[in-house]
């Protein structure tokens, strides 16, 4: 059974507790380096990594506004919550004035259009008119 709680609060906490904890935090610092089959070095960073992280936990938080319950509204405002919440914290708090913020916000964005559209989408089918029997 899925929560009505928006999945992204969960990178949005990750974020918070590493740039709050960790003081001048280099989103570039390397993870690790992958050597590809044509040779090339792929150098994975913690912003990259992260971005990839959030873009999962939005796949999963799509599929979840693709079921029409009673609480899918409330999973729909508390996603709007959580985006507004963020967008101050991106405009008021210095350590979240980044890239790797801007597009986590990106990604929250994403998540509020897509569950109305979906929601929206999926009831329209659910929603059948049927022509009045005038006899």
């Amino acid at each position: 059974m899925l929560t009505p709680i928006p999945l992204l609060i969960v990178p949005l906490a990750i974020f918070n507790i590493l740039a709050f904890l960790t003081p001048g935090l280099d989103w570039r610092t390397s993870l690790t380096v992958v050597e590809m089959l044509s040779g090339a070095k792929w150098d994975i960073s913690l912003a990259e990594a992260f971005i990839a992280f959030s873009l999962v936990v939005l796949f999963f938080e799509v599929l979840k506004s693709t079921r029409i319950t009673s609480r899918s509204i409330i999973d729909h405002m508390l996603s709007m919550l959580l985006f507004a919440v963020a967008l101050a914290e991106f405009l008021l708090v210095p350590q979240a004035g980044n890239s790797v913020f801007a597009l986590l916000l990106c990604i929250m964005l994403f998540d509020v259009v897509a569950g109305f559209s979906i929601s929206v989408r999926v009831a329209q089918r659910d929603f059948a008119i049927e022509p009045r029997d005038h006899t």
